[in-house]
């Protein structure tokens, strides 16, 4: 067993014979003891070495988490921690630190959202958001500045549709924003649509793919989209319990990966910063995938290297990767929290760890 494996076995066995004595103390209380057992006796154990462990710590306060915490977006340029809950009467977007100090909230001109995207420059911070409400800002993805500002609105406010000009949303479900300016947009969390779009900087239409159904380039609940470094789009498409992968530029299918989704299909899909790992979370297994990541000018078939299980009823929806430290933010809906899994020393070398 390697030095990591060895701490993690000492952590687990500390951590069960306090809770033994925690448990057995007569000055415990019941709600306490609640908490403790539910913890306890869902740890899962696993042969796989560690390569990930969960950030106690993070956030400091996490009782600023109000609601249901759908979707979580880093931006790695200023070390910002954005984080989307859905109900009412509460702030719809939390700002934290990396570090896990709460900066701000707002909520303005949001409804119900879906999805979440960072996209900063030296020049600029913005963050995107995919709101899928039925209320007067539903239907559409919105750009804001860092503390809240409506900056854009794609889509048509409060009325769902498939049209195109102009352009129209039924429940978008994700975004991905190129250092370029074009958008990448999967529409349809089951809604209307099921396809994907990309859009130019000035939000022409570059190509897209429309169509319900089981073949390539069709989807089933498109719920995910990122792009790699060799130029692929990459989606989760989850009612088909796959992934598929596209050109950037072209719009060309190139492949899918079904292997590792037989029990069920991926919600969430993005890529460590040395691109050599997909992450991937599976809703309702609660659990988070490490797969290796084919190499440029092959698909191949999906090989999974290490798995984060987590408790059941956690429910990992959407999840965002730390650009400088390869930390994995999950937006837990099933928890109603953002939990922080940050790469074991000497795994990830090309990581800075904070």
């Amino acid at each position: 067993m390697g030095r990591p494996g060895r701490r993690w076995l000492l952590c687990c066995i500390t951590g069960f014979a306090f809770a033994f004595l925690w448990l057995t103390d007569p000055t415990t209380s019941p709600d306490n003891l609640q908490v403790l057992r539910k913890f306890a006796f869902q740890v899962s154990w696993t042969t796989e070495e560690i390569l990930y462990r969960l950030d106690v710590g993070w956030p400091n306060r996490p009782e600023y988490f109000t609601g249901t915490t759908f979707c979580v977006a880093i931006d790695s340029l200023s070390g910002l921690v954005y984080v989307a809950q859905r109900g009412d009467n509460i702030p719809k977007v939390l700002v934290f630190t990396e570090d896990g100090y709460f900066l701000r909230s707002w909520n303005y001109t949001v409804d119900t959202p879906h999805g979440i995207f960072a996209a900063s420059t030296l020049h600029e911070q913005s963050v995107w958001i995919t709101d899928v409400g039925s209320g007067s800002y539903g239907h559409t993805i919105k750009k804001y500045n860092s503390f809240g500002d409506l900056v854009q609105v794609l889509g048509t406010p409060g009325k769902k549709g498939t049209g195109l000009t102009p352009l129209q949303f039924d429940n978008p479900a994700e975004l991905y924003v190129a250092d370029t300016g074009d958008i990448y947009i999967v529409d349809g969390d089951g809604g209307l649509n099921n396809r994907l779009i990309k859009l130019s900087q000035d939000f022409m239409i570059l190509w897209l793919h429309g169509e319900r159904g089981t073949g390539p380039a069709k989807f089933n609940i498109p719920h995910s989209v990122t792009v790699d470094s060799s130029g692929r789009v990459w989606i989760a498409d989850r009612g088909n319990k796959r992934i598929q992968v596209f050109d950037k530029d072209t719009g060309e299918w190139l492949g899918a990966w079904t292997n590792c989704f037989t029990e069920e299909g991926p919600s969430s899909v993005r890529f460590t910063p040395d691109g050599k790992y997909v992450i991937v979370a599976q809703l309702n297994l609660s659990r988070v995938l490490l797969v290796a990541a084919p190499p440029v000018g092959s698909i191949g078939n999906c090989s999974v290297i290490n798995t984060i299980q987590l408790a059941d009823q956690v429910l990992p929806h959407l999840l965002d990767v730390s650009g400088k430290t390869g930390a994995i933010y999950v937006a837990e809906i099933g928890a109603k929290q953002v939990q922080k899994y940050v790469p074991v020393e000497g795994y990830f070398p090309s990581f800075t760890h904070s």
